[in-house]
């Protein structure tokens, strides 16, 4: 259990500096006086001119440089820095809404503050951080030193607002009094092993391995608002670059929004509710349909368009199946014998009898319809099933195996067949992100930058697998993991299997 923590002052950083040190991509901060082992304290932003964020920043971070001021700050009123420190609390300070405030998001713990050796290059530390060279160069023509202090920063459980201080910059490093502040360390901006490990990189002066990751990250940091795909890109890259330790989920791309509406279209009354004829419920039901057999992977023919007379859907690749839609609140009375007539019909005989057939409808079918679709082997789907296995294919673009799905179209209603399908194919995404994990957090612990087969093996029992797995199960999926379509690890091929060695690229994120 984590403890609170009663904090009373803060230090004074430039608001970029802040925003920085939330967002992870800096541990570090510039402080005037060389801070204790162990301190505690909110980080007080403070806005400073744009000249000074042209010449100190580097240039793949000036966009979020140049807005991070406005994220801290109300305009309004100031109060001198005496007045601040005798604020007893937040509550009794009772500030109008019109008056200047800024919020405090969080604190930070020093877990290291040092005097870096001014007869070195700072190109290293400037290559670690946000700042340029410059900003070391024009603080040691001013002091014989500087500090750097590495800072442990958590998120308060909510903002906290104080009054704005009058000639704040005159206190940029320094601290100022605050009233009490209570936090706690169980919202870590990064983890344990993620903090350290940027700690020893900082420390030993190590280079950063992927600035042109750090370079992209930027980029799409300045579209991710409005882009779901740059977003989940640019949250994978933080995460791999060590800047963030939050999981991304998959989740259904915007331009994909129309896969949440299959089961709708095809399970209520549509010309009850949308003041629709059912002519054009089914037609609507037909063509969601159309789209989400094409999306699954099916070579769907355009020759056949249902209509009066006409085969709803039928599709030619990887292996021919003949599909009825009906919308509605149930499945119609011989509407398998309706595709058999339909089908037989448009396709000929032995062409129909070779293919695959499938019902799309609401609700469960009557023991009739389900007896006949035995006996004509027909399978019977809810469009809830189909909006399922459409949702995993948008998720996990490479799940579906069209394949191996053949095998579950059984006849009659086969709504817990595919759901098992689903189920197992969730089950080997588990795995395979639980052995992603397994690799990366064996060699942040181990320090080294590969393992082989036997090492990982052995730590994967000590890591609550899901499933058992015998070493040659593993070595299967770790060469799938490392494949360049996949490309969740990387591989260091050996002479033969067993001496393969693998490492971490990126997560494989799940819900």
């Amino acid at each position: 259990m984590n403890k609170s923590v009663s904090i009373y002052n803060a230090l004074c950083l430039p608001a970029p500096d802040i925003e920085a040190l939330i967002q992870g991509r800096i541990i570090a901060a510039i402080p005037r006086t060389l801070l204790d082992l162990g301190k505690t304290f909110a980080l007080y932003p403070v806005e400073i001119s744009t000249a000074a964020i042209d010449k100190y920043y580097h240039s793949s971070f000036l966009p979020i440089a140049k807005t991070a001021w406005g994220k801290f700050y109300y305009p309004g009123m100031l109060l001198q820095p005496e007045q601040l420190s005798l604020i007893p609390t937040q509550k009794q300070l009772q500030i109008p809404l019109s008056e200047s405030k800024v919020l405090i998001k969080s604190w930070a713990k020093c877990e290291l503050c040092e005097m870096p050796d001014k007869t070195k290059p700072l190109d290293i530390l400037s290559q670690l951080t946000i700042w340029k060279p410059e900003i070391f160069e024009e603080i040691l023509q001013k002091r014989p030193h500087f500090f750097l202090a590495y800072l442990r920063v958590y998120h308060l459980p909510e903002p906290f607002e104080v009054p704005t201080i009058a000639n704040i910059q005159d206190k940029l490093g320094k601290f100022v009094g605050l009233p009490n502040i209570s936090g706690s360390e169980d919202k870590p901006v990064l983890s344990d092993q993620v903090f350290n490990q940027r700690k020893k990189q900082l420390e030993k002066r190590e280079p950063p391995l992927h600035p042109e990751l750090e370079e992209l990250q930027s980029a799409l940091s300045q579209i991710a608002n409005n882009n779901p795909a740059a977003q989940q890109l640019e949250n994978e890259i933080k995460v791999f670059l060590g800047w963030s330790n939050a999981q991304t989920t998959n989740t259904i791309d915007a331009d994909l929004t129309w896969i949440k509406t299959i089961a709708s279209l095809g399970d209520r009354s549509i010309e009850f509710e949308e003041k629709k004829n059912s002519y054009q419920a089914g037609t609507d039901f037909e063509n969601i349909a159309r789209d989400s057999l094409d999306f699954l992977g099916f070579k769907v023919e355009t020759a056949y368009k249902g209509g009066a007379g006409g085969l709803d859907l039928y599709c030619s690749q990887p292996y021919p199946l003949v599909c009825e839609c009906k919308a509605g609140k149930s499945i119609p009375s011989r509407t398998v014998e309706e595709l058999i007539k339909l089908g037989g019909m448009h396709l000929g005989r032995e062409q129909f009898i070779n293919s695959a057939k499938l019902v799309i409808g609401p609700g469960k079918a009557t023991s009739d319809t389900q007896k006949s679709s035995k006996e004509w082997k027909v399978s019977i789907i809810k469009a809830m099933t189909l909006q399922k296995l459409v949702e995993l294919k948008a998720k996990y673009p490479g799940a579906i195996n069209l394949i191996e799905l053949q095998k579950y179209l059984e006849p009659g209603q086969i709504d817990d067949k595919i759901n098992e399908y689903i189920d197992k194919i969730e089950k080997e995404i588990k795995l395979r992100s639980h052995i992603i994990q397994l690799v990366k957090n064996y060699l942040q612990n181990s320090g080294i930058e590969s393992a082989g087969v036997d090492a990982l093996h052995g730590a994967y029992f000590g890591s609550n697998p899901p499933q058992p797995l015998k070493p040659g199960e593993m070595h299967d999926i770790l060469i799938e993991l490392s494949s360049p379509l996949t490309g969740y690890l990387g591989r260091e091929k050996g002479n033969d299997g067993k001496t393969d060695k693998f490492y971490y690229l990126r997560d494989l994120s799940i819900n």
